[in-house]
């Protein structure tokens, strides 16, 4: 039997993280409403890797940190601004921040 974990974190704006997101090069995979006017939960995914968005108040805490493995570590470095971390505990790796607060470390796993 496969798993899969997938990280529950906690936007204030889901349209806004979805954009933020793809700039990491993950795409909305589906998004949930129960009614007009409630919160959005939103999936977004990069090849294997996926997160839930959740603007829903108590699905996760804020300033959470998760770990994302890229194989183009260099054009995440670029789109951010940010340099890589050449010794990182991961590997090649930037940590970045969402306007939400989440932590990521985005990282190309060591040979």
């Amino acid at each position: 039997m496969e798993t899969e974990v997938v990280p529950v974190i906690y936007v204030e704006d889901a349209r806004r993280a979805v954009a933020w997101y793809e700039r990491l090069r993950f795409v909305k995979e589906w998004e949930h409403q129960f009614e007009p006017g409630f919160p959005w939960f939103v999936s977004v995914v990069r090849g294997n890797a996926r997160i839930y968005l959740s603007e829903h108040e108590g699905d996760a805490r804020p300033d959470t940190l998760i770990h994302i493995y890229v194989d183009d570590i260099d054009a995440v470095s670029d789109e951010f601004g940010i340099p890589v971390d050449e010794d990182g505990l991961a590997g090649r790796e930037c940590d970045l921040t969402d306007p939400d607060g989440n932590r990521l470390r985005v990282a190309t796993r060591r040979p």
